[in-house]
């Protein structure tokens, strides 16, 4: 008689510094400007201006961003990546360890621990909802890496992506309604998504049409015309076009368009981070008042919402059943 193999889930984030300190995040940069899937130049171009002169002035720049939002357990991103881990496996029942793509815990970590609960069989499910050779290709390249100490190798199942999942559209319209709900509706809802560089698109990455369409559709879920909904891209690092529109320019030139009362979601990040916390809920409000809003209000991200929970669920149920 045929016996299923037993099921585990991997979930898998970008990763974080272990501290907020100079050395801790510097050591974490470190790694993730290292990818070429992140950054792509030649290894005898990039890795001395890399360490010889980026990481030495980024580094104490940054840990003074992570300090201002750092939690009691850790960084944001690694708190709500736990709380949906303890989440999703009370949820399924199933084994569910974290493992992330830079820093700890690694993908390796994470894979071990499924493997020493019996785990035969894997779904990896990248916390990216728009797939980009950035970050959900880097899953892919990093969980070979992680299985090469393996003796024996577990099936792996990976979701590649869902920014059109219906569970993920309402889920983002239920943050969105939430904050109406708290502080106002404003007169425009800004979706803010990570940058790639424009070139990655050129040469083929579908991140950008992944953002377009959840845009469009959580657009039709909270019934915003054009005039009230709109997306820009985050996170632009060094000289080179990145996507367009920015968010930074976006938010400069919307009060002169008439936009004084703005909300801002940032879809992409499945846990707010320090690109939600600093860049966008902070740094994003500041320039949009300085330029003549007059209400900004940070949406957070989905992190462990119960509507979350329910979505990465519905991802793995349905993956499982594919297998069948």
């Amino acid at each position: 008689m045929y016996q299923a193999k037993k099921q585990g889930v991997l979930l898998v984030n970008l990763g974080t510094p272990a501290e907020a300190t100079p050395s801790a995040v510097k050591a974490f940069l470190a790694e993730f400007l290292s990818d070429p899937r992140v950054i792509d130049l030649s290894p005898l171009f990039w890795r001395p201006l890399l360490h010889g002169i980026i990481l030495p002035i980024r580094a104490p720049k940054v840990a003074r961003l992570y300090q201002q939002i750092w939690m009691d357990g850790g960084s944001p991103l690694m708190v709500y990546s736990m709380r949906q881990r303890d989440k999703l496996k009370k949820r399924l029942n199933i084994p569910v360890e974290l493992g992330m793509t830079y820093g700890q815990p690694s993908l390796q970590d994470g894979l071990q621990r499924l493997t020493e609960q019996q785990v035969e069989s894997v779904i990896v499910l990248p916390l990216y909802p728009q797939y980009s050779g950035t970050t959900t290709a880097a899953v892919y390249d990093a969980l070979g890496l992680a299985l090469k100490s393996f003796a024996v190798v577990p099936e792996l199942h990976m979701i590649r992506d869902y920014y059109q999942h219906p569970l993920y559209i309402k889920a983002l319209a239920e943050q969105v309604r939430s904050s109406w709900e708290k502080h106002g509706q404003g007169d425009y809802l800004l979706c803010s998504y990570h940058g790639i560089p424009q070139r990655y698109a050129n040469n083929g990455d579908i991140y950008p049409l992944h953002c377009v369409e959840t845009t469009r559709l959580l657009a039709t879920e909270l019934a915003l015309d054009e005039h009230r909904i709109g997306m820009a891209y985050q996170s632009r690092f060094g000289k080179e076009e990145w996507l367009q529109p920015y968010t930074d320019k976006t938010l400069e030139s919307l009060p002169q368009n008439g936009i004084r009362k703005l909300d801002v979601i940032s879809p992409a990040f499945s846990v707010d981070c320090l690109e939600t916390l600093e860049e966008i809920a902070q740094q994003g409000k500041e320039t949009f008042l300085a330029s003549g809003g007059e209400v900004y209000n940070f949406v957070a991200c989905l992190n462990d919402s119960d509507a979350h929970i329910s979505l990465l669920a519905e991802l793995v149920k349905d993956s499982a059943n594919r297998q069948e």
